[in-house]
């Protein structure tokens, strides 16, 4: 049934089951993720009659970060379904990482028959209860009559304002009674946000053309609200230097003259230098992260805040913002695109400091560099979606690929999800199947969601896989050495399996390399072929991420490597 023709209508449509489907199919969704149960299994049996395509994963949690990678590359819902029970619970984590990080989901559970609720029945979870911090709204289905009320309001809670995941939960019963009576579902509209005020918008126009050193610090908000073009815009009839966050990457593109960089703690000194010397921040769609911002107390110390944020509980938050432009932000950077800069010798301090500053890639030896080889990704793979995993793999993407639009860098952001990858990987690949994407992975969150490697063989699905195997949980390595004094604690993976192998008995070829000279060929090879692939990287187990800004310390301390230090431990001799 396709329930978006004339002639469509709820006749067909004999139990809540099928009327959930009809209601999915109506609000445009075509992919949805799951697994299947006993608690929802009439749902499922729905699915044989509607035009839904249904992806079987190997794990529920694969269902959830499925949909959350879907949501993320494409803009629009992201649908997982799982059955009651662990299966609920299994899609917690991925429920969690859409609500940190803005990403809107609808995630449909099976549930125990309505007169079983509170028995303790088999496969009984509150997972209504064990949901409500991590949703923006949960719903716990009592009638088959609340149906078109729940799924519309589900939808319009996921999409409005600040998007975020909204949770069905579908007692059996409700499944499988009599739907013959409803009306065909209508999704609901969603209210668009207002415009800044204008009188702040003036104010804000002003303290720009009065500000000697100002820096625009872009986030996530920007691609989440489809306000890349305008924050361009802005950008460029302004000519402000630029910083971005994690989740901001790609609001400019990276060879942008006035992109100074990511900041934070893992930022380039270009862009933490210029924040901490700026007097004003044009803060658009960003929260004041942690990992952004550092010592929140000495972050940007002579600067005054103008705030743009579709959420106007994040502006004043964290830091006080001395002008407040809640709203929609594209048009308020449409507003304040008529603003003009006269900073011209902060413009010449910030090139200066690009400059001095830049990523080097001529690092010594024949073992591969992690930096050189992303930053090759980008050049031979311009227009890839990339997911990233969660670890230092992640921040080398972040700091030396390239990305023209945030929806091409998909990474887990304020959860930080190890596991991430593989999974977000397939969503964003069904989402855009004529599109490359690319998944950099680490050997340790490779090994959380690894048996979706059988989904992307059976789904022929064309991802690329970059594995970048230092044996070792390389960030928490990392901070033991900086922050712990070496003592090595539970980070040694040198017994990971053969990987190549490993995709091989999947169905997926696979090649390894270990050597510097091999990585041009490999890459080559892997983004020329037609299908799905992984090559194994092996790295030096006692590789950084510099620079990096240690915990509660303020950006401008910032750690680097020290060229002439001596490793003491065999790089292949991790302690236990």
């Amino acid at each position: 049934m396709n329930a978006n023709t004339p002639t469509a209508t709820a006749a067909g449509l004999r139990n809540g089951a099928a009327w959930v489907a009809h209601a999915l199919e109506a609000e445009g969704v075509d992919t949805i993720f799951g697994y299947p149960g006993g608690a929802i299994m009439p749902f499922y049996d729905a699915l044989v009659d509607s035009g839904l395509r249904h992806i079987l994963v190997r794990h529920e949690q694969g269902a959830a970060l499925a949909a959350n990678g879907y949501a993320r590359a494409s803009g629009r819902v992201g649908v997982c379904v799982a059955t009651s029970g662990p299966g609920a619970s299994n899609l917690v984590t991925g429920i969690a990482d859409a609500m940190l990080d803005s990403v809107p989901m609808v995630c449909i559970t099976g549930q125990v028959p309505t007169t079983l609720l509170g028995t303790d029945a088999f496969q009984e979870l509150d997972v209504f209860g064990m949901t409500m911090p991590i949703v923006k709204h949960s719903f716990l289905v009592r009638s088959v009559d609340d149906l078109p009320h729940v799924m519309a309001e589900a939808f319009r809670i996921a999409r409005e304002g600040r998007p975020g995941p909204v949770l069905v939960d579908l007692p059996k019963d409700v499944q499988v009674g009599p739907a013959t009576h409803l009306p065909v579902h209508v999704p609901a509209a969603v209210e668009p946000a207002p415009a800044p005020p204008d009188a702040a918008l003036a104010e804000a126009i002003a303290a720009i053309a009065a500000a000697e050193k100002p820096v625009v610090y872009g986030g996530g908000g920007i691609g989440i609200c489809d306000a890349v073009a305008e924050f361009r815009q802005f950008v460029e009839a302004t000519g402000i230097p630029t910083v971005l966050t994690l989740r901001g990457l790609g609001s400019l593109p990276g060879s942008h003259p006035q992109y100074l960089g990511m900041l934070g703690m893992h930022g380039t000194r270009a862009a933490n230098i210029a924040v901490q010397e700026s007097d004003l921040l044009v803060v658009v769609g960003a929260r004041f992260d942690d990992r952004a911002t550092g010592k929140l107390a000495e972050f940007a110390p002579f600067a005054r805040v103008v705030h743009l944020d579709a959420d106007a509980y994040e502006i004043s938050k964290l830091r006080n913002a001395d002008i407040a432009l809640p709203g929609d932000l594209a048009a308020g950077l449409r507003a304040l695109a008529a603003a003009r800069s006269t900073a011209t010798e902060w413009r010449k301090r910030c090139d200066t400091l690009r400059e001095k500053h830049a990523a080097r890639y001529d690092a010594p030896g024949q073992d591969i560099y992690a930096p050189a080889l992303l930053k090759r990704v980008s050049e031979l793979s311009p227009d890839a979606i990339v997911t990233a995993d969660v670890g230092q793999h992640q921040m080398w993407v972040a700091q030396h690929c390239r990305f023209s639009h945030p929806r091409n860098h998909l990474t887990s952001g304020a959860l930080g999800t190890m596991g991430f990858g593989l999974p977000a990987a397939m969503g964003a690949q069904f989402a855009f199947p004529d599109r490359p994407v690319v998944l950099v992975n680490g050997d340790g969150g490779f090994m959380m969601n690894v048996q979706e490697l059988v989904t992307i063989a059976r789904c022929k699905l064309p991802v690329k896989i970059i594995l970048l195997d230092n044996s070792a949980l390389g960030m928490v390595r990392q901070w033991q050495e900086l922050f712990f004094d070496k003592r090595y604690s539970e980070i040694d993976l040198s017994d990971n399996p053969d990987f190549a192998a490993l995709a091989q008995v999947c169905g997926i070829p696979a090649t390894r390399i270990e050597q510097r000279s091999q990585v041009e060929d490999a890459l080559s090879a892997l983004l020329s072929s037609p299908g799905p692939g992984l090559l194994h990287v092996k790295i030096d187990a006692r590789a950084n991420v510099w620079p990096l800004v240690p915990p509660n310390t303020a950006n401008s301390h910032m750690l680097e490597a020290n060229p002439n230090e001596q490793k003491a431990e065999s790089a292949h001799a991790l302690p236990a």
